[in-house]
């Protein structure tokens, strides 16, 4: 259950902080007041969309904290733990949600940041609100076929996953099918091009590193005269001018008199031995160097011949050797295809024919299931319309088969007949306003045990009643409470008479006259009587009505004992 919502800075609300109890709530107060901001800061506490016009103005942020206490095991820990938040099932859920005047929202669990897509999953659990545009899907006829699953039950649920499993992999065969279908119209042409390019590229007998090997190779025998001359002239210098030599007679003439400094000398003595067989190793290697240069035009011509050769492939298949070769594993993959398709596409065809003939088994099993559903969900639906003072309705859920799709074969729709001799008609044709509140009141009756959300909101479902009618969703909504915690917004005294708690929403003048400023009372039981009398007599509160009004208050209890004796 919501125990604790504080509001800071929402709308008309600068702060206010509410405690919540189990059982049934009622929201009154004038119009205008901001009863429905109340709702709005629950919505966004369970994810609900948020923008900088909600903040309250002259402010730069708006807060709403709501604090959960739900039962162990609730299926939203279990959602918490999936998305890797801590949180423990014997202690409190928190949630904080921010919204700041640049548009930009945060939201915390329990002190951890969790996106808004994260909190939106988060919130489906733990509340769900009814407002009076949701009326309008009720006409939608593409959400009676989820109503009907979800009362169906698990089973069905299941059966209904593996089929949408089951009819994507139908979908992905399909469209390889038909995408092979499309690129074999075309493939005649491609195929020719492609046998075309991979003999072109086959025939050049590319190897990997070859064009440096070959610009490497050229660049040594188009400068190979030159080498020879330099190479030449760098032995002679060191070997043919008596270089060599010259060192040699100075580590000799060193070497008689080393006996004299041996300290100086014999480190110098060393240091040109040294110098002198390097110099000498670098000789040799001039020299063999030297006679390995090779001066060969005609190699220089066969070089060029094919370094052209392989610039013209590069500049059809690819800059570099390795990417020419990687085009043609590609164009011969695409090659083998084409000359498969035929093949290819049998297998696909035979898949396709496959899933199709299990999707239609198991689209038959989800439409038996639904069949015998529909019928305990019309059965149902015409108790609780009974209950609301629609005791002569006919409820009817028509179930109609058609071409497969993800959720089988199955589309259905709710029908209704309130007149007595009247066939079921779309909800849409015949249902009023009053009539609509009744019909959501009762599918919310029904699924609110079986969805397990602990809190459930209505905002002014009783629009367009009065009188018993009236009275009975009062009662309807007493009974509710029994399964979750409610809340409703309303102006009806029959309704605030049956809650288990009442709070007025009181819009005021700030001290200083210049704001205006709205709070939330949770009314005791004199103060009820007066807020009950307000919304029976009006602008003027007589002592007549507020003795209707602890009369009303006196039935409603006697109401709710019979309420609750009858559904036991």
């Amino acid at each position: 259950m919501l125990r604790e919502l504080t509001i800071r800075n929402l709308a008309v609300i600068e702060q206010v902080t509410a405690e919540f109890h189990p059982g049934f709530h009622v929201l009154t107060g004038e119009t205008g007041a901001g009863k429905s901001i109340v709702i709005d800061a629950l919505a966004l506490a369970a994810g609900g969309r948020g923008s900088a016009e909600m903040i309250r103005h002259g402010c730069d942020r708006a807060e709403v904290e709501a604090v959960f206490d739900l039962a162990l095991g609730h299926p939203v820990w279990d959602a918490l733990v999936q998305h890797g938040v801590n949180a423990s099932d014997d202690e409190a859920l928190i949630i904080r949600r921010e919204i700041l005047a640049q548009g930009k929202s945060s939201a915390r669990i329990n002190g951890q940041s969790v996106t808004q897509s994260m909190l939106r999953e988060v919130g489906e659990h733990l509340v769900n609100i009814h407002g009076q545009h949701e009326h309008q899907s009720l006409l939608r006829t593409e959400r009676h076929l989820d109503w009907l699953d979800l009362f169906a039950g698990e089973e069905l649920l299941a059966e209904k996953k593996q089929y949408r499993q089951l009819y994507q992999q139908y979908q992905v065969v399909v469209k390889e099918r038909k995408e092979l279908e499309e690129r074999s119209r075309q493939g005649m042409q491609m195929l020719d091009l492609y046998r075309y390019q991979i003999e072109e590229i086959n025939d050049a007998h590319l190897k990997l590193g070859e064009d440096e090997s070959l610009v490497e190779e050229k660049r040594k025998l188009s400068h190979a005269e030159k080498l020879t001359d330099s190479v030449s002239e760098a032995y002679d210098l060191l070997y043919g001018s008596k270089g060599l030599a010259s060192m040699s007679r100075a580590i000799s003439r060193l070497q008689d008199i080393v006996k004299v400094d041996p300290t100086v000398l014999q480190p110098l003595i060393e240091q040109l031995q040294s110098a002198y067989y390097g110099v000498e190793d670098a000789a040799y290697q001039l020299r063999d160097y030297r006679e390995g240069i090779e001066s060969n035009p005609q190699r220089l011509a066969q070089i060029e011949d094919r370094l052209d050769v392989l610039h013209a492939m590069k500049r059809k298949y690819g800059e570099s050797v390795e990417l020419i070769l990687a085009y043609r594993e590609q164009i011969q993959s695409e090659a083998l295809q084409l000359e498969n398709r035929d093949e290819m596409l049998r297998e696909l065809s035979d898949r396709e024919e496959k899933l199709l003939d299990e999707l239609g088994r198991r689209a038959e099993k989800l439409s038996a299931a639904r069949r015998t559903a529909s019928q305990q969900l019309a059965s149902r639906i015409e108790q609780e319309l009974a209950d609301l003072q629609m005791n002569r309705s006919v409820f009817e859920v028509k179930l109609s088969s058609g071409v497969l799709t993800a959720t089988g074969t199955d589309t259905a729709e709710f029908l209704l007949s309130t007149n007595p001799g009247e066939p079921p008609k779309s909800l849409a044709k015949i249902a009023s306003g009053g009539e609509m509140s009744r019909v959501m009141l009762a599918l919310k009756a029904i699924f609110a045990q079986i969805d397990e959300i602990p809190v459930l909101v209505f905002d002014e479902v009783d629009t367009g009643v009065s009188g018993r009618a009236a009275q009975a969703i009062a009662e309807k909504l007493s009974l509710l409470s029994r399964y979750c915690q409610v809340f409703s917004i309303t102006h009806l005294p029959q309704v605030a008479c049956m809650a288990d708690h009442q709070y007025e929403i009181v819009k005021q003048m700030s001290a200083d006259q210049t704001r205006t400023l709205t709070s939330v009372i949770h009314l005791t039981s004199k103060q009820r009587v007066e807020e009950l009398a307000r919304m029976l007599g009006g602008v003027e509160v007589t002592e007549k009505t507020r003795h209707h009004a602890q009369e009303m208050l006196i039935l409603a209890s006697e109401a709710k004992n019979r309420v609750i004796a009858g559904k036991n």
